[in-house]
């Protein structure tokens, strides 16, 4: 085991229709099932689709982080 670990980031994109909060859960959901070890996201964008005059749809660009494994 080393003392030291080293990252990696990527950039997901999530979308809901529910909510800001959502977008962000069902976009590590789906990363999850395929990537391991990650640590932290950071909310880089935030938008949203407009339907009669309310917000329909909810979209945020993520950098997660990522601990590389053997790391």
């Amino acid at each position: 085991m080393s003392d030291h670990h080293t990252y990696k980031k990527i950039e997901l994109i999530g979308s809901s229709t529910s909510s800001i909060e959502d977008a962000i859960n069902n976009a590590l959901a789906e990363a999850s099932k395929s990537i391991k070890y990650m640590e932290w996201f950071e909310v880089t964008e935030t938008r949203g689709h407009i339907r009669d005059g309310k917000a329909a749809h909810f979209q945020v660009t993520l950098k997660v982080g990522f601990r590389i494994a053997s790391s």
